[in-house]
């Protein structure tokens, strides 16, 4: 039945909690991008017929291929909104994704991503990286305005060796330390690094 991937595929990405992402729906897409197909196909044939008899599209607004016309018309611009929303919507997660994880997803979320989604990120990755770069600022660092230029924070992960700053220290499983935010940002952001209270 015409229509229902379309929805259907709208009702997937309505039914995600808010900021998250169901796996990309190549079926349900696809089935929609072939009905498509078929309207266009169905509209061309229809508008044949109708200069076939030497009628005036613009001024006859009765018969059957003139009803049939507008309906496939129709449905044609409906699918194709249902298409530019699915995308859309999910366009602004995966930007949203960059600004909280930074420029590598993990494999979770890369595995719901289609291959035009993984590409649209690795995009809007560099072009960030290129404008922070040549404008010499950390636009990821302090989402929120931090209270205080250091934090205390305590390592999830064996890091290995750092350089923050003018100096290297060994981030160890378990130690706790007192960096500068710009330094410990990243690492809280993937999950290497907690902030404690002091």
């Amino acid at each position: 039945m015409y229509g229902r991937s379309a929805s259907q595929l709208l009702k997937e990405q309505a039914s995600c909690e808010s900021g998250q992402l169901a796996v990309f729906n190549n079926e349900a897409f696809d089935q929609v991008i072939k009905e498509c197909g078929e309207h266009h196909l169905q509209l061309e044939s229809l508008f044949r017929k109708l200069m076939e008899k030497n009628v005036d599209i613009q001024t006859t607004r009765n018969g059957g291929e003139h009803l049939g016309a507008f309906i496939h018309h129709h449905s044609l611009l409906r699918n194709k909104r249902c298409l530019m929303a699915y995308t859309q919507n999910r366009a602004e997660i995966i930007r949203s994704l960059r600004w909280q994880l930074g420029p590598v997803l993990p494999q979770e979320i890369k595995a719901k991503l289609s291959y035009s989604e993984e590409v649209y990120f690795v995009n809007h990755s560099a072009a960030m990286e290129s404008y922070m770069s040549e404008m010499d600022i950390d636009l990821t660092v302090d989402m929120v305005p931090p209270k205080s230029r250091s934090v205390r924070v305590k390592v999830l992960d064996d890091i290995g060796e750092v350089c923050v700053g003018d100096h290297s220290i060994s981030l160890t499983k378990h130690s706790l330390h007192s960096l500068s935010r710009t330094d410990a940002e990243p690492f809280i952001s993937q999950g290497l690094m907690e902030e404690v209270s002091e």
